[in-house]
């Protein structure tokens, strides 16, 4: 039958080029060499995968013929599966030590460099992603954007400012006190009042998952150490708020007792866990609390160690750090915890999210079980494993393309070679 085949054209974007299809076409037939259609099954051989109107409609075996009107994908010396899900991103902003920037760097510029990165990522192969943290309303103009198509990027799952106490992680210091003042995001809260306050007011400004810092973190401009920051009542008060608003809590947390607290008091999901030990583990199984370990943060934080980039208070916080880094998600991962995929992209440059494969087999993940981290995992830890995660009828087309097979060597995901984004292809 006759095939139409269509030129999928650029639009300029914030300043950064990109090429997308504005508006997908109806129908596409993408014709794939192979197909996972879940991690926790095989590859198949070549079959077709139907997608009309941004959603999966059908996976034919073989190379099924195109109906006029439709387009064309022809990929037969690559494997198709679900498009990957990274849960701590910071779009809005690059790498760097440059503390001072906040100071006098407008928000808007998050968004310029947002829509640089958010391309990078897709481009990268992740076509969903969690912003943990940026200015009010940086992130959610990227969401935005790119749900409409007006930008190219990855569906955005959005935080917008995180919760801290006064004075830690996630709140300013390091300024002559006005300063800090100045650049206060209005999100700090003491006790369990302000702090269910401070969760409705991220609710009504547009949050889609409440962000936390709830220990002390290695790249703020203060030395207190990686332990816990609110008290349990603090957060026991953010995760009772947030649930039932509807909204899961994700917690920045390094130190073992705050990872243990935060599990205890219902939080979702531990960003980072750098120090857990056994007690911590015991507390997020039982409570079954998620860990997205962020192993690139350390990597990309270590890399920027000896060249005048940190202030000396963040290179002693990094070194201290950069060997239980090489260990802890291995700890985790034997003692039973849930552990989804997350990379901190923004520490490191964007783009390199899939770097985060290699090492995450490196403490004793199989190919498998990381691609799973990537797709159905990180879904259900969204509450989205209706929606994304897998190719299947009736879910989102968020689809690419890689040369070789992820279940048996996941570092093939470093290298994506095509993208489809809600059924937008991504060039």
């Amino acid at each position: 039958m006759k095939t139409l085949t269509r030129l999928l054209t650029g639009a300029a974007a914030v300043g950064a080029a990109f090429t997308a299809q504005a508006a997908y076409a109806e129908t596409t037939y993408i014709h794939a060499g192979s197909v996972i259609t879940d991690a926790s099954g095989d590859a198949s051989g070549p079959a077709t995968i139907i997608v009309t109107d941004g959603r999966i409609v059908s996976i034919e075996d073989g190379f099924t013929d195109v109906p006029e009107g439709a387009v064309m994908v022809h990929l037969p010396d690559q494997t198709v599966l679900p498009g990957l899900i990274d849960l701590h991103v910071h779009l809005t902003g690059d790498p760097g030590g440059d503390f001072w920037k906040e100071a006098v760097e407008p928000d808007e510029w998050g968004v310029v460099l947002g829509a640089k990165n958010a391309r990078l990522t897709a481009l990268a192969g992740f076509t969903t992603v969690r912003e943990a943290g940026s200015a009010q309303q940086t992130a959610y103009s990227l969401r935005r954007g790119t749900a409409e198509g007006i930008l190219a990027g990855p569906r955005i799952v959005a935080a917008g400012p995180a919760l801290s106490i006064v004075g830690g992680h996630g709140d300013y210091s390091g300024f002559r006190p006005e300063v800090n003042a100045a650049l206060n995001s209005g999100y700090t809260c003491t006790g369990a009042v302000e702090c269910a306050e401070k969760v409705r007011r991220a609710s009504q400004n547009g949050a889609d998952i409440i962000k936390i810092t709830a220990t002390g973190g290695v790249l703020s401009q203060q030395g207190r150490g990686l332990e816990a920051h609110f008290s349990d009542a603090e957060m026991k008060s953010i995760a009772d708020t947030a649930h039932s608003l509807g909204l899961k809590v994700m917690a920045h947390a390094h130190g073992a007792r705050g990872i243990e607290a935060a599990a205890k008091a219902g939080i979702d999901t531990i960003e980072h866990g750098t120090y857990l030990d056994d007690g911590a583990i015991k507390a997020m199984k039982e409570n079954g609390t998620i860990l997205i370990p962020t192993l690139m943060a350390f990597q990309g934080i270590s890399e920027r160690l000896g060249q005048g980039i940190y202030t000396p208070v963040v290179e002693d916080k990094v070194r201290a750090v950069s060997e239980t880094a090489k260990v802890f998600m291995g700890r985790a991962l034997r003692g039973g915890v849930k552990i989804a995929f997350g990379t901190d992209a923004g520490v490191f440059d964007h783009g390199r999210n899939g770097q985060e494969f290699r090492l995450m087999m490196g403490q004793g993940m199989s190919s498998r079980q990381a691609l799973a981290s990537a797709t159905t995992v990180a879904a259900e830890a969204l509450d989205m494993a209706g929606e994304i995660g897998r190719i299947a009828p009736g879910y989102s087309a968020d689809i690419i393309a890689v040369k070789g097979n992820p279940l048996e060597d996941a570092t093939v995901l470093e290298n994506v070679g095509w993208v489809m984004v809600r059924g937008r292809v991504i060039e």
